[in-house]
């Protein structure tokens, strides 16, 4: 379905416990389909695709991380679950913190998987910067292919080539100012940090232990600033964890779901 331009997929029972799952740059909500068939049959289970990318209209490409949490939010009134716990990896993770932090009752608990409180050092809105100007000047698929690989293990890109090479495709086929939109959302976002003392629903913090985008120490550290949250290193997995290494991932949030 489609609500205000955002492609929206569905699955399991809506009288069940709602999991709402937020994907990464420059993915689509398919990343989270080995979490959605485990979890389907007891909870019921929502994915979109952030504006942008995916199935989700580009509109003009002027998008705040706060315009994708109140994207975030539409999809919630049109759907009305109740309480339903939050689930966001790499950018998804910025919208998922933003959205807590605007409006945390609304949500039963939150899981962070490869992403950061933090906003972007100057650095970081440069190499954004560069990204935008990589599209403009040389192209989607050149931004693509030089962005993708960081994502990914290079064991997991050998030994499971289709499947990486699907996710390197289905990017290339984003519309180049939903991508740059995105970019220069992230570029722009604020910082979550002073917020994450005062986080009074649970959290689950996950981070691959290859990841080169949001290290294992930088998650830690992160994590040891949320009451009581939990922290677990995902083996076998880079960036994009919940893909690499699913079994641990779907596994440690059973664990986190049942728990009172």
């Amino acid at each position: 379905m489609k609500s205000n331009g955002i492609s929206i997929q569905t699955y399991g029972d809506n009288k069940n416990p709602a999991l709402i799952f937020v994907h990464g740059f420059p993915f689509d909500s398919t990343m989270w389909l080995k979490q959605i068939k485990h979890f389907k049959e007891k909870y019921y289970c929502v994915a979109y695709d952030i504006r942008g990318l995916g199935n989700s209209d580009t509109g003009d490409g002027q998008y705040t991380m706060d315009s994708h949490v109140d994207d975030l939010f539409s999809v919630m009134d049109l759907l009305n679950p109740e309480k339903p716990v939050l689930a966001g990896l790499s950018m998804g993770g910025y919208v998922a913190l933003r959205a807590a932090e605007r409006e945390e009752n609304k949500f039963s608990k939150l899981i962070l998987l490869d992403t950061k409180s933090d906003a972007d050092t100057n650095q970081g809105k440069f190499n954004r910067y560069n990204g935008v100007k990589k599209i403009n000047t040389e192209g989607l698929d050149t931004f693509i292919s030089f962005f993708i690989p960081n994502c990914f293990r290079d064991k997991f890109k050998t030994e499971e080539f289709d499947q990486y090479e699907t996710y390197m495709i289905t990017a290339k086929r984003s519309n180049p100012t939903g991508v740059k939109g995105c970019l220069i959302s992230m570029q722009g976002r604020s910082s979550a940090t002073e917020y994450l003392p005062s986080i009074k629903i649970p959290v689950l913090v996950l981070c691959g232990e290859d990841d080169k985008l949001t290290p294992v120490e930088e998650m830690r550290l992160m994590a040891s600033k949320i009451n009581n949250a939990e922290f677990k290193i995902v083996p076998d997995a880079g960036h994009i964890s919940p893909v690499e290494n699913h079994g641990f991932i779907n596994s440690e949030i059973e664990k986190f779901l049942l728990k009172v």
